[in-house]
């Protein structure tokens, strides 16, 4: 990684230095608000282009932002799916990626502000992301001109919420695009020991935390918890994006390998030496700039395939 992306990646933990006392109970000064201010504070700092507006939005109760381009060139709809371990995040924080979405593919992009833990742990944000995409149904949005996109938590929920929309007996949205994803919260993967401390982010005992927080006593093989235990047949076509530095690497590959066994058209990028959701730094890092286009162009030619 060259000195800019250290540092910000170096700024990413920061933001989340008081995340394991304030969940283990072992600093009373801080409090979880600030902590969810802190991380938001940050990834606000990624910039959005120009040309784009942001709306406040309720997707059927789901409270949301959406983003519209200046130019609309597109008829598909984009759910940007935030990440944050189902703990932190918001909308506030992503008008950057999602701007660019909205811009690379000249189309809508609405990012739901899902429930959290551990005041709202599984499967509260599942529910929330299914319930938002209920609702663009609603709208008369059909579900082949729909994307599910996401990072970190939000990649592994855009294909949990595919699978509740498939229990549901819901038409599938036609693409998704799983950025980073921590798609198994039992880090059975052979990166979650042998990437330990090549990830500037993530420890496996922070992750083991984070997962605890979140399924409050369920199984961490849940099929909706980790989409690698999911009966994922019948899904859409997915692009699994993954940082070769990661953690999260060996069940990412994991994930790909098990929606390619269940007849689900998937492809899988590992990028060389990058971090986890390198796309937040697109504005000064190569590689997260190709691979947000990369992402949109998949999205683009899946869901609106030329003639």
């Amino acid at each position: 990684m060259n000195k800019k992306l250290t540092q910000a990646m170096t700024h990413w933990a920061d933001s989340l230095v008081n995340l394991v006392p304030v969940l283990t109970g072992s600093d009373k000064t801080a409090s979880m608000a600030q902590v969810r201010a802190s991380y938001t504070a940050f990834q606000a700092q990624q910039p959005s282009p120009e040309g784009v507006q942001f709306e406040e939005v309720n997707m059927g109760g789901v409270p949301a932002t959406l983003v519209q381009p200046a130019v609309q060139t597109s008829d598909i709809v984009l759910v940007y799916i935030h990440g944050g371990a189902y703990i932190v995040g918001e909308p506030a924080g992503y008008r950057g990626i999602g701007g660019n979405y909205a811009k690379l593919l000249g189309a809508r992009v609405y990012i739901p502000d899902y429930r959290l833990a551990p005041e709202h742990p599984f499967p509260a944000a599942i529910d929330d992301g299914l319930r938002a995409y209920e609702w663009l149904l609603e709208q008369g949005i059909p579900a082949n001109k729909i994307a599910f996109a996401g990072e970190s938590a939000g990649g592994a929920m855009v294909v949990s919420v595919m699978v509740a929309a498939k229990q549901r007996g819901l038409p599938l949205p036609a693409a998704g695009v799983a950025i980073s994803p921590w798609a198994n919260l039992e880090h059975t993967g052979a990166s979650m020991t042998n990437r330990e401390g090549l990830d500037p982010l993530n420890t496996k005992p922070l992750l083991d935390l984070l997962a605890r927080t979140f399924l409050a006593g369920e199984l961490p093989n849940h099929p909706l918890a980790s989409p690698v235990f999911a009966d994922v047949t019948g899904l859409p076509p997915i692009l699994v994006q993954i940082g070769e530095n990661e953690l999260m690497l060996s069940d990412a590959i994991r994930l790909a390998s098990h929606l390619a066994e269940n007849r689900v058209r998937v492809n899988l990028e590992v990028w060389p030496q990058m971090p986890h959701a390198w796309h937040f730094f697109q504005s000064f890092l190569p590689e997260g700039e190709r691979a947000l286009r990369e992402s949109a162009r998949f999205i683009s030619e899946t869901v609106s395939p030329a003639e």
